[in-house]
């Protein structure tokens, strides 16, 4: 009898079949697959081959084209992409120095506009003002015509205002008007050494890109040159990335002024009275400018205000002159005899410098000596050495030389500084004093110094300081320029005046004092204040003690007379009543006791004298 089967055998039997089968479906796909593959170098055994040989040389032939198409992957990626093979291996550096770029001066003022003294509202307002009036007073000047200006200052809003101003100057040409208000660091006073208001060609063209900057409004400008000729007016703005102008609009129009310059600027700014206001400077305009007809419409105030003339006749115009040799430092030296079509070096520093002559370059040459080496001045100056270049520069300096000319400057003049102080304060006293022009790195200078005293002026306050470099104001930090610095050393206590230690003077003091010079040391560009070199606070502290001296003797005096009036006021207070108290005594008459009264009285008098 055969044996039964189990039902656990019976399932292992399902499951072996059921492998089997599947075994066989995967064997049919592999041989699908083999049979459609395009190499064809399996035998025709091959099929009743085992299925692990077949799978093997599946896998050996897929991987083999895998890295053929890996290798042609990379070889498009190498060529589609060697710019990023470069900058794999670019440095720092160079990514760096990719990014430079030139920076236009525009720019860099619309950036650093405090630098220019366009930090606040009302310092724009007021800084805007001044550029314009000094630019208006120069050209006036220059054209030898007495300046006539009209100012108006109009408000948009409380923090926007309209400034026009106008001149009676000798006009601008029409190719010229762009490029003087659409470019910064443009002008022709920057190289003249002479004696300007200007000096670095931004003021004004500074003031229409802030306008344009803060309202978004171009500037215009009218210039007529003629009465023969048409007005042209010309808005404009700036492109301060190229510091070039742009015109958006240029016309001719009708004018009733024959000749000068009419500037139209709207701004972000304030208007205030007090110190440091707009009215506050035009009346140290007037100061220090006596010529200058000058005529202020204010916004708030419905009159306008005026400053007539003191008088008629125009300062006498400065002349240009040569560097002084003391002045010159060894690199502008170097630069110098490069450029110079001179033939000898004798010939060079008697033609490129003042107070030099051939005289003067003998005991220049004789000082080389003494330093070590001859240097042979009639060689060409460009084939000295440096070395020789430095001991010439060093035998300059120890070289005695004149000052140089001082034709090149334009003081106020003590008259009419005493005429301008007492139109403006009306004061009991009034001294001015003019120095003799001095140098300081070989620029030539000159300081005033005038004292107002007593009238209206208030007696328990400061004293009012009035600062001018060049007859401009300065209005602003006060307390860093060398002026106020000046003022504060002068030992007012020896001239009857009082004052606390390293303080201002207390009294009813006006001190004005004027810088003038070819190049004025500003401690930066906005102008607020002068540097303090050491020759510059010699020369005015000289100018103000010598004003104060003069004061001293005035009041010494004053207060000799007081006391003479008071002791004179005593002896009419007690002489009589000592006569009465002889004519009891003595038992004198009447006429006995006046004659005793008057006699006492002769001799008190010439005692008081004495």
């Amino acid at each position: 009898m055969p044996p039964t089967k189990s039902p656990s055998r019976k399932k292992t039997a399902k499951k072996a079949a059921k492998k089997t089968a599947k075994k066989k479906v995967a064997g049919k796909a592999t041989k699908k697959k083999t049979s459609r593959s395009p190499s064809k170098k399996a035998s025709k055994n091959g099929r009743s081959s085992k299925d692990s040989h077949q799978q093997a040389d599946l896998f050996s032939r897929s991987s083999a084209s895998d890295k053929k198409k890996s290798t042609s992957k990379k070889k498009v990626t190498s060529k589609k992409t060697p710019a990023k093979a470069k900058n794999s291996n670019t440095t720092k550096a160079e990514i760096l120095a990719a990014k430079q770029k030139d920076i236009s001066v525009s720019e860099f003022f619309a950036k650093n506009r405090h630098l220019l003294g366009f930090d606040s509202p009302a310092r724009a307002l007021l800084t805007t003002v001044r550029e314009a009036i000094d630019n208006s007073l120069d050209a006036c000047e220059e054209a030898e015509i007495s300046p006539e200006i009209y100012l108006e200052v109009t408000a948009i809003s409380e923090d926007q205002h309209k400034i026009m101003i106008r001149d009676n100057g000798p006009g601008i040409v029409k190719e010229q008007l762009p490029k003087i208000f659409g470019r910064l660091l443009y002008g022709s006073k920057f190289h003249a050494r002479k004696q300007t208001r200007g000096q670095q060609g931004i003021g004004i063209s500074a003031a229409g890109m802030y306008g344009t900057l803060t309202t978004g409004k171009p500037m215009t400008v009218i210039s007529r040159i003629s009465r023969r000729k048409p007005a042209i007016e010309v808005t404009l703005a700036i492109d301060m990335a190229k510091n070039q102008p742009v015109v958006k609009k240029e016309r001719e129009v009708e004018v009733d002024w024959s000749h000068g310059t009419e500037v139209h600027i709207e701004l972000e700014g304030t208007y205030k009275k007090g110190k440091h206001s707009i009215d506050a400077c035009l009346e140290q305009v007037s100061l220090a400018n006596p010529h200058v007809e000058l005529t202020y419409i204010n916004p708030v105030d419905e009159e306008p205000i005026i400053w007539n003339r003191v008088t008629k006749h125009l300062p006498e115009p400065p002349l240009e002159i040569l560097p002084h040799p003391h002045g010159v430092e060894l690199g502008i030296l170097m630069q110098m005899m490069k450029e110079t079509k001179s033939r000898t070096v004798s010939g060079f520093l008697c033609s490129e410098f003042c107070r030099v002559t051939p005289n003067v370059v003998k005991k220049v040459r004789e000082e080389t000596e003494a330093l070590g080496k001859d240097v042979d001045t009639d060689r060409q100056p460009r084939r000295l050495s440096s070395a020789d270049v430095k001991i010439l520069h060093k035998a300059i300096e120890n070289t005695k030389m004149m000052a140089p000319p001082t034709n090149c400057l334009s003081p106020i003049g003590e008259e009419l500084m005493a005429k301008t102080l007492t139109r403006n304060f009306d004061p009991e006293l009034v001294i001015t004093v003019t120095r003799q022009p001095a140098v300081y790195r070989g620029n030539p200078f000159q300081v005033e110094a005038g004292i107002a005293y007593g009238g209206e002026l208030p007696g328990d306050d400061l004293a009012s300081i009035f600062r001018f470099a060049n007859r401009v104001p300065l209005q602003y930090e006060q307390g860093a320029c060398a002026i106020t610095q000046s003022i504060v050393a002068s030992p007012w206590r020896n001239y009857e005046v009082q004052q606390a230690r390293g303080a201002l003077p207390t009294g009813p003091l006006a001190v004005l004092v004027h810088i003038a010079s070819v190049w004025v040391p500003f401690t930066s560009e906005s102008k607020k204040a002068v540097a303090g070199y050491d020759e510059i606070l010699k020369e005015m502290r000289l100018a103000i003690m010598e004003a104060g001296r003069k004061l001293a003797t005035h009041l010494r005096k004053k207060r000799r007379l007081a006391d003479a009036e008071r002791k004179k006021d005593y002896i009419k207070k007690y002489i009589p009543q000592i006569g009465i108290a002889l004519q009891d005594i003595l038992d004198l008459s009447d006429q006995q006791r006046t004659g005793a009264e008057s006699k006492l009285a002769d001799v008190l008098e010439r005692s008081r004298k004495m």
